[in-house]
């Protein structure tokens, strides 16, 4: 047996109409608050592994309980894979021994993605397998796509992958996308076929939800950029 995940409700009935303001301002004004001191330090970890292996990155944000971290790190063994996720509790629990080219971190997101901008990465894969979907209507801003941080996860380029059991958090993430950037990404329903990335994806497929998969293509940082 399997448990039953209840379908996201909302009011909600199509993006949100004060997304394209909210994002503006994000990118118009860079947000100053100086990144936690542990994040730093989580950061700074994270930089010397990642430079002494000498691998293209692939950046799991919002990782959970590292099991995506360990199948992408099985998908991708020429690359070093990073999950990063703000709990202790779901980073400790013990799913196996990590390969050896992942990395498990905890970290603020918010923080991390600015510290990761300013120090010149450049994932060749960013995933944001299902976050947060903040469903009311006065939440938009705890969206990832709301928040003033998003300037600075899109700035970090690469193949940048978001999946998400709400059509309109994907809409919402496409659109912020191409306000930022002009580009035009591709959404569709995903089916894993088996394949689950997360202990998330498992449950909402298992429980009849449908599953949406964005996927853009973006520049890399120019040098000297800001994050």
């Amino acid at each position: 047996m399997h448990s039953v995940s209840r379908a996201i409700t909302t009011t909600q009935e199509g993006p949100h109409d004060d997304l394209a303001r909210r994002v503006q301002r994000a990118r118009d004004s860079a947000w100053q608050r100086p990144p936690a001191a542990h994040t730093q330090a989580a950061f700074a970890e994270a930089d010397t592994w990642l430079a002494q292996r000498q691998q293209p990155l692939v950046l799991d944000a919002g990782c959970g309980v590292g099991l995506s971290t360990r199948q992408l790190a099985e998908r991708f063994p020429t690359h070093a894979v990073i999950g990063v996720d703000r709990s202790e509790d779901r980073l400790s629990r013990d799913h196996g021994e990590l390969p050896d080219n992942a990395l498990l971190v905890r970290a603020d997101l918010v923080d991390f993605w600015r510290l990761a901008g300013a120090a010149g990465w450049q994932p060749a894969r960013h995933f944001l397998l299902y976050p947060n979907p903040y469903p009311k209507k006065t939440q938009l801003k705890k969206r990832w796509h709301g928040h003033p941080v998003f300037p600075a996860l899109v700035g970090l380029g690469g193949t940048l992958e978001l999946r998400t059991n709400w059509a309109i958090y994907a809409q919402e993430f496409a659109q912020g996308v191409r306000l930022l950037t002009g580009l035009d990404g591709t959404l569709s329903r995903h089916d894993p076929d088996g394949a689950f990335l997360t202990p998330f994806e498992r449950k909402y497929h298992l429980s009849g939800q449908a599953l949406w998969r964005y996927r853009v293509e973006l520049p890399s940082p120019q040098p000297g950029g800001t994050a």
